[in-house]
């Protein structure tokens, strides 16, 4: 069995093109990552935000400062 690379070094460089793929591949991790996490960090903080306004409503039965 022939390996495409003679040692790491090779592999990380890819025959030059090694900055254009570890770029791509650097880019779709941040991306795949930051699509992942945004939803939750969104929802943690929707549900906070509701559960302010639902204790200002409780602690103001007749609206008051409720906006």
């Amino acid at each position: 069995m022939k390996f495409q690379f003679e040692s790491f070094a090779d592999f990380i460089a890819m025959n030059n093109h090694g900055p254009y793929v570890w770029a791509a591949y650097g880019i779709t991790f941040i991306a795949l990552t930051y699509l992942l996490v945004s939803p939750v960090l969104q929802k943690k903080a929707f549900f906070k935000q509701q559960q302010k306004l639902q204790k200002l409503a409780q602690s103001n039965p007749d609206g008051q400062g409720i906006e």
